[in-house]
C-alpha cells in the first residue's frame, strides 16, 4: 500500500508548493469570477441568483487549468521520469488529481466567505454541506482537465479547447438563466449538460427548495458520476499514452 500512497502524497504535495509559488495565481482565479459574479448580478438585480454559478465558475477554471501543469512536466522530463518509475499509474493519475483538486476546492472555500454578500444566511450545516459539493465539483472538473492535458504538447493548445469547451457548457447550465426561461432545444441542452447538476448540487446547499433546480440528491449523483467516469478515463488516458511511448 506505501508503494501506492507515496507517490500520491508526493506529488499532491509538489503541486501545493508550485501553487504557493506563485501568489498571482490565487488573485487571478478568484478575483476574476468575483468581479464577473458583482458586476453581472448587480446588472440583473439578483446576487444571489448568480453567487453559485459563480463559485463554480471560480472552481471550474482553477482545477482545469491547474492540470496545465502536466503539459510542463513533460516539457521538463518529469513526467517521463514518472512514467519509467516503478509507482502504478493509478498513483500517478489520482496525485495530480488530487493536487490540483486540493488548490480549486481553497479557492472555492476563499470564494464561498463572500457567502454573506449575496444575501445568504446559512448555518454553519449548509457551509459545510457546500464545501463537501465544491470538493466533489473541483475533483470532476480536474479530472477533466487531467483527460485534455495528457493529450496536449502546448499550453497554446489547451488554453484553446478549454476555452472552446468550458464557457457554453457554464453559460448553458442555469449559471446566466435558468432552465424554465430557456427555449426549445437551449432547455433539453441544459437538463444534459452536467454543469448544470454541479450548480444546482451547490445552489441547493444554500437554498434546498430553491425553485427550478433539480433535486440535491440527484444533482449529487450526477456529479458523482462523472467524476467517477472522468477520473477513469484520466487513468486509462495514462495508461494507454505510457503502452504508446514504452511499447
Amino acid at each position: 500500500m506505501s508503494g501506492f500512497w507515496l507517490p500520491v502524497a508526493t506529488l499532491w504535495w509538489r503541486d501545493l508548493l508550485r501553487f504557493w509559488r506563485e501568489k498571482a495565481r490565487v488573485v487571478g482565479y478568484v478575483g476574476s469570477p468575483l468581479l464577473f459574479w458583482l458586476l453581472i448580478g448587480s446588472g440583473f438585480g439578483n446576487l444571489a441568483y448568480f453567487f453559485p454559478g459563480a463559485l463554480v465558475l471560480t472552481v471550474m477554471f482553477s482545477a482545469v487549468f491547474s492540470t496545465m501543469s502536466l503539459i510542463e512536466d513533460r516539457r521538463e522530463g518529469f513526467l517521463l521520469s514518472m512514467l519509467v518509475s516503478p509507482a502504478p499509474r493509478g498513483s500517478m493519475v489520482l496525485g495530480k488529481i488530487l493536487g490540483s483538486t486540493t488548490l480549486a476546492w481553497i479557492q472555492g472555500a476563499i470564494f464561498l466567505c463572500f457567502l454573506p454578500m449575496a444575501g445568504f444566511r446559512a448555518g454553519a450545516a449548509e457551509v459545510l454541506e457546500a464545501a463537501g459539493v465544491i470538493l466533489l465539483v473541483s475533483f470532476t472538473f480536474t479530472a477533466l482537465g487531467f483527460v485534455i492535458a495528457w493529450q496536449m504538447d502546448s499550453t497554446q493548445g489547451f488554453h484553446a479547447v478549454i476555452n472552446l469547451l468550458l464557457l457554453p457548457l457554464w453559460l448553458v447550465s442555469g449559471a446566466v438563466f435558468p432552465i424554465a426561461n430557456a427555449h426549445g432545444w437551449v432547455r433539453w441542452l441544459m437538463r444534459l449538460n452536467p454543469v448544470t447538476y454541479s450548480v444546482a448540487a451547490l445552489r441547493q446547499s444554500f437554498e434546498r427548495h430553491a425553485a427550478d433546480a433539480p433535486p440535491f440528491a440527484a444533482s449529487l449523483l450526477v456529479t458523482a458520476c462523472c467524476a467517477a467516469a472522468l477520473f477513469a478515463a484520466s487513468a486509462a488516458s495514462a495508461r494507454r499514452k505510457s503502452a504508446r511511448s514504452f511499447g
